[in-house]
């Protein structure tokens, strides 16, 4: 299962006018027996809730008070998650006369107008406390606390994702948890703003709307409703017209193959990135020591010591911690067999938890191959999320092939790539684009559509942006990728081959040649086209073109932006 929790408001979504009907406790019923969890979140008061939802033990756990109280129904245990409000406070809010008052632990709740006093309490005693809407309710809470917080301990608490659940709400205070979650839900009766920013809009309001989304959940995880999911996509790349390429949210696998050095690490470790900031958790299987560069992973093995299936579990129970399993330190014939296992446990994890949300298989040809290794059948049935990194696709278990979505070849012969792939699946191979690769670029095949594969400049890694950064600062690009001062006769041919000794002969040639670059935009065009930046390039061409600046300040103003962006050794830039 990929949903492991549902995440749901109470008054307004699971209950009409205070009570859960029949039929919706049924559908919790049925929710909670598939194994999957019930998060109730409420702004409510716990004692309020208690005496009107007498089935709240199908409540895994209970977020009340807006995210200010978590409350365990099978143990009553409660956790205040933020501080009580002041007694200077409360007796301000007595004095003044506010009305329809209930207190919790931690909320101050009231009802519309009373927010206006409520705000010149908190101004004229200094205090940091913040004001939530819900449908004529004004709460009060500490600030930083809402239904997001509320529900991050919870999930934390069940050792589970926002990325393995569903929340459903009608409120304006229900805007934090649906954008927390993985997919987030609006009943029909929901404040227009909430259907304007939520992935879905129930059919049904109240109740009906909870039980429409345990039906889909039940049926297929939500496999076909997630297909119009726009806000999890990730960049790949841009096509040669410079249209992005995102990949869409859903299941994906994929497969990246190529020659040896073809830049296979490079592309995964941009994905995994990419992956990683959104706050997937991920898992590499490492076989030579390829991805000690992952951010904010930790890397279990090394090169004397192999990892063991304990430190490798133990490290995965967060959510929050992405793992790279280091094989160099077991013998060659040992990695099979310890993978067999490890695989093994991560796929038990996958169906208790729904993580590592992606997991990566370095030299799958080896790991899983073509003349059998016992796990691929049960991965190629739990495939969502696997992305198989490969020299050479026609010896992977056709079992897992079957299931890859989206093939990126690399090297020189990235179509022989792709035919390599369709043999071993014995099937027709697809019209192929007889254009040479550059580098930075991938033939991609997006085998779930119709359209044929397309040459995609990639989004490049942090690692690898760095490398261009110091690259363009202080390398040496080759002669035509050069910037050379010519001067407006051509009296001079000065070669700059890189940004630093730009901003050095910039310094050094005179008023004349300086300007002369300046007014055909010289600078800019060659920012553009050779260092290919084109937020430094429109900066510095907004410089080319104010005609009012002195040469000086214009050598200043386009060096101040250069040095934003690109380090440049310490000690600055010495005139030439």
């Amino acid at each position: 299962m990929r949903y492991l929790a549902l995440a749901a408001d109470y008054d307004g979504t699971l209950a009409s006018d205070g009570s859960v009907y029949p039929d919706t406790v049924a559908a919790i019923e049925r929710l909670v027996a598939s194994g999957r969890k019930l998060i109730l979140v409420t702004g409510r008061i716990l004692p309020e809730l208690l005496n009107i939802f007498p089935q709240i033990s199908l409540c895994e756990l209970v977020v009340a008070e807006n995210g200010g109280v978590l409350y365990r129904p099978a143990t009553k245990e409660i956790t205040l998650l933020a501080a009580a409000p002041r007694p200077a406070f409360l007796e301000e809010v007595n004095r003044r006369g506010v009305q329809h008052l209930s207190l919790g632990h931690i909320i101050v709740a009231t009802r519309v107008p009373y927010e206006t006093v409520i705000l010149d309490i908190i101004r004229d005693l200094g205090l940091e406390l913040r004001i939530i809407f819900n449908k004529g309710a004004v709460m009060v809470l500490p600030h930083g606390i809402n239904k997001a917080t509320g529900l991050t301990a919870a999930l934390a608490r069940l050792e589970l994702s926002p990325h393995n659940t569903v929340a459903i709400g009608d409120g304006e205070n229900d805007h934090a948890m649906l954008a927390l979650s993985e997919y987030g839900v609006a009943v029909d009766n929901a404040v227009p703003m909430l259907k304007e920013t939520a992935d879905r809009t129930t059919a049904g309001d109240h109740g009906r709307g909870v039980i429409e989304i345990i039906d889909d959940l039940l049926s297929d995880d939500l496999a076909a409703s997630e297909l119009t999911v726009s806000r999890h996509g990730l960049l790949l790349g841009r096509r040669r017209n410079g249209d992005e390429v995102i990949l869409p949210f859903g299941r994906r696998n994929l497969l990246v193959a190529g020659t040896s050095g073809s830049g296979k690490s490079t592309l995964a470790t941009g994905l995994l990135e990419r992956l990683g900031e959104q706050g997937y958790q991920l898992c590499v299987i490492d076989p030579e020591g390829d991805y000690d560069n992952v951010p904010q992973a930790v890397i279990l093995g090394t090169a004397q010591n192999g990892p063991s299936l304990t430190e490798i579990l133990t490290a995965l129970a967060n959510p929050q911690t992405h793992v790279v399993v280091n094989l160099v330190g077991l013998p060659l014939h040992d990695r099979p067999a310890f993978f067999l296992g490890l695989l093994h446990k991560i796929l038990e994890l996958r169906a208790a938890s729904g993580r590592p949300h992606w997991i990566l298989i370095d030299e799958s040809h080896h790991l899983l191959p073509r003349d059998g290794n016992p796990t691929a059948p049960g991965l190629a049935q739990d495939s969502t999320g696997v992305l198989y990194v490969t020299v050479h696709p026609d010896q992977i278990d056709p079992s897992i092939l079957k299931t890859v979505d989206l093939v990126f070849a690399l090297g020189q012969s990235p179509g022989q790539t792709i035919e390599s792939f369709c043999r071993a699946l014995n099937r027709g191979a697809p019209p192929l684009p007889s254009a040479d690769l550059e580098r930075g670029q991938t033939l991609m095949w997006d085998i779930t559509s119709t359209g044929a594969p397309e040459v995609l400049e990639l989004a490049p890694s942090i690692s690898e942006r760095r490398r261009h950064r110091r690259k363009y600062a202080e390398g040496e690009l080759p002669p035509d990728r050069s910037f050379y001062f010519r001067g407006p006769a051509g009296q001079l041919n000065l070669r700059a081959q890189n940004l630093l000794l730009f901003m050095q002969l910039g310094e050094g040639v005179d008023e004349h040649t300086w300007q002369y670059h300046l007014r055909a935009h010289d600078y800019s065009t060659w920012i553009s086209e050779m260092i290919k930046d084109e937020a430094l390039s429109k900066e510095v061409r907004e410089i080319e073109s104010r005609s009012d600046l002195p040469a000086d300040e214009s050598r200043r103003l386009i060096r101040a932006a250069i040095e934003e962006q690109y380090t440049v050794p310490a000690g600055g830039i010495e005139p030439a």
